[in-house]
């Protein structure tokens, strides 16, 4: 069997991969936790649930494993700013990234933004190691729903869905 292909040649080919782009946040205590992510995937519909992949060097990860909750927020095509604020653009990081966004608290008091397309909260239901991440399945127990289309991320710039006249 042979060696596959080198990570560079899969992060070029990924970079080509369309993502919706959203914020997965959590609560750790005092601390809210949150990163830009576009490795997000429904997985059925009975339960529903959904996963996500987080990098292990992150706070985010950390919290989520430790708390076994977090919340996926869609966002919006006005959002590139705050994508790129949970990406660490700029140097921010760890609460200093959720000064901007009309930020709420769900049943659990874990941070999800207010104006969002679509927010969901989870709780874990597996957790699997993968190379440099973790893959987690989160079981949906609520949802809330706002306006607008959705930011997307393809070969390194953010996108937005061109509509087809009918």
């Amino acid at each position: 069997m042979g060696m596959g292909i080198s990570p560079d040649l899969f992060r070029d080919a990924m970079r080509r991969f369309p993502g919706v782009v959203t914020l997965v946040t959590t609560q750790d205590g005092e601390a809210r936790r949150g990163i830009t992510a576009t490795a997000v995937c429904s997985v059925t519909a009975d339960p529903p649930s959904l996963l996500v992949c987080l990098n292990k060097s992150t706070g985010t990860c950390a919290a989520v494993a430790k708390t076994g909750h977090f919340n996926v927020n869609l966002l919006g095509q006005e959002a590139e700013d705050l994508a790129l604020r949970f990406g660490g653009a700029g140097g921010v990081t760890g609460e200093d990234k959720f000064a901007q966004g009309d930020w709420r608290r769900d049943d659990k008091g874990l941070p999800y933004l207010a104006d969002a397309l679509m927010s969901l909260s989870l709780d874990v239901t597996e957790r699997t190691e993968a190379g440099s991440h973790v893959v987690y399945i989160g079981s949906i127990r609520s949802v809330r729903f706002g306006e607008g289309e959705p930011l997307l991320y393809e070969q390194s710039a953010f996108r937005a869905l061109a509509r087809q006249e009918e």
